[in-house]
């Protein structure tokens, strides 16, 4: 059961073939079997996911209506918050915080009937790429358990990719879902910019953040988005816009389509995934695809207006965990300065420290205007360049990452992991829909991924593309050893 898509299984529930109970039990052997390996979990809900699922058989057998997502098992990355249940954000600080709340994401995929079988690992507060920085436990890629699944949504993505659960959520912040997606050989969505509401999530980079997920095929892909792509009152950022339907424009036709590709920005790509790309391209022409040379040299900037912009916001949305209202209180701390000090030093990872430092220093009087204002510049430029672009073409191809997962441990410095988010953050910084799709392997057999990122609002049209390559390619249905 565990190499079928989420739909089938899904309708092999709805007729009768198969039971809840017996799909949630597949999937918790699997991840009691095989996760001591991946730790791609935090927490399974083995008692509350077998009482859903009996509920469903139940309402199944008196010939009630079911949802969409009837029978499907679903992880959530541990910064989504589901109800009576931890939210670690995977730091020490949150150890002891049980959300008191539903997300909104959670709360619609219950409503069609979804699973919810367990929290996911992740970078500290979403932040890093490689889920390292997580002050819990380490995540492995299930295609080479020495290697990072990358991040920050490993813990999502190796679920998915090891087949302990068909589909899950994580966020993106700067790539957090399609770098894992690419890393992992599974297709990551990163939605348009208020798409799917962040009420529920803990806040990273607000103007950033946005609620993706993973799947093993892009229908399951655009399932998803049918349930948890709707306005909600409350997020402020949420588009007042109509829910889309995916999958009725799943006809493989993208004809005509024109695909934009910044080849001097690909200069510096090492040969091997340059070529892997090359060829994902040739796939896209094969289906009558026109493949143009877009300017896009202002994503040179990219990583550096990030960093700005990104840790300028965590330093603020962080600082609410203070010992006093969240989260874990230092118990040496003897004075309410002590608290707020020594609740953070010992709370916060490194990673994170470094972030909040930085984005404090560029919100600092004499440094705000050099370096926040500029960034938040650049950032209005970049969202020009692309509505230009977009003007010539339909989508922007890119690959999904430099490199293929590399070995836990093997890179020490943080410049250098920022460095692997320069495909996937200009996406964010413009607020647009952008898609990692398997597009081959590299000759040690570790998955690439190939991006492709739509005008604002266009989300149904990024799936359709990738849906159309996914057709006439077979990436997508190869296996790591561990789920053969």
């Amino acid at each position: 059961m565990h190499s079928l898509s989420a739909i089938e299984i899904r309708d092999k529930f709805l007729r009768g073939e198969i039971s809840a109970v017996t799909i949630v039990e597949t999937f918790l052997k699997r991840i009691e079997k095989y996760d001591h390996e991946v730790g791609a979990f935090l927490a399974v809900f083995n008692e509350r996911a077998i009482q859903q699922a009996k509920k469903l058989d139940e309402k199944r057998k008196a010939g009630h209506k079911l949802g969409k997502l009837a029978g499907v098992p679903i992880a959530i990355k541990d910064n989504i918050h589901v109800k009576g249940e931890l939210s670690t954000c995977a730091s020490k600080f949150l150890t002891n915080y049980r959300a008191p709340f539903d997300a909104t994401v959670t709360r619609l995929l219950e409503a069609e009937d979804a699973i919810i079988i367990g929290k996911t690992n992740l970078d500290e507060f979403a932040m890093g790429s490689s889920t390292e920085n997580s002050a819990l436990q380490k995540t492995r890629n299930p295609w080479n358990l020495k290697c990072t699944p990358g991040g920050s949504s490993g813990g999502s993505a190796a679920a998915v990719a090891a087949r302990f659960c068909p589909l899950a959520f994580g966020s993106d912040t700067g790539g957090s879902v399609r770098l894992p997606a690419s890393f992992c050989g599974i297709v990551g969505y990163k939605p348009t910019y208020g798409r799917v509401s962040r009420y529920g999530l803990v806040a990273f980079g607000s103007s950033l953040d946005q609620i993706g997920p993973f799947a093993t095929t892009t229908a399951d892909a655009a399932l998803l988005m049918e349930v948890v792509g709707r306005h909600c009152e409350h997020d402020s950022t949420s588009l007042d816009a109509p829910q889309e339907d995916y999958l009725s424009s799943f006809n493989g036709d993208i004809k005509g389509m024109r695909i934009g590709v910044p080849w001097q920005f690909l200069e510096q790509l090492a040969e091997e995934p340059k070529q892997v790309f090359s060829a994902a391209l040739e796939k896209l022409k094969s289906l009558g695809a026109e493949i143009v040379d877009v300017d896009l040299s202002i994503l040179k900037y990219s990583i550096a207006v990030y960093y700005i912009l990104a840790t300028a916001e965590a330093s603020t949305n962080l600082a609410r965990f203070d010992g006093i209202r969240y989260g874990q209180r230092s118990a040496r701390a003897k004075t309410l300065d002590e608290v707020y000090d020594f609740s953070k030093e010992e709370g916060y990872g490194p990673e994170v420290k470094r972030r909040i430092l930085l984005g404090t220093y560029v919100l600092s009087a004499g440094y705000k205007d050099s370096y926040y204002k500029k960034a938040q510049q650049v950032r209005t430029l970049t969202i020009q360049q692309f509505k230009g672009i977009f003007q010539k073409c339909d989508l922007v191809a890119l690959p999904t990452s430099p490199f293929t997962a590399f070995e836990i441990g093997a890179i020490k410095d943080p410049l250098q992991l920022y460095l692997e988010d320069i495909y996937t953050i200009a996406a964010n910084l413009a607020g647009l829909p952008a898609v990692s799709i398997p597009e081959g392997f590299s000759r040690d057999g570790k998955p690439l991924g190939m991006q492709l990122i739509g005008p604002q609002k266009q989300d149904v049209r990024v799936l359709k593309a990738a849906n159309a390559f996914e057709k006439v390619t077979d990436y997508h249905k190869a296996l790591p050893e561990l789920a053969k």
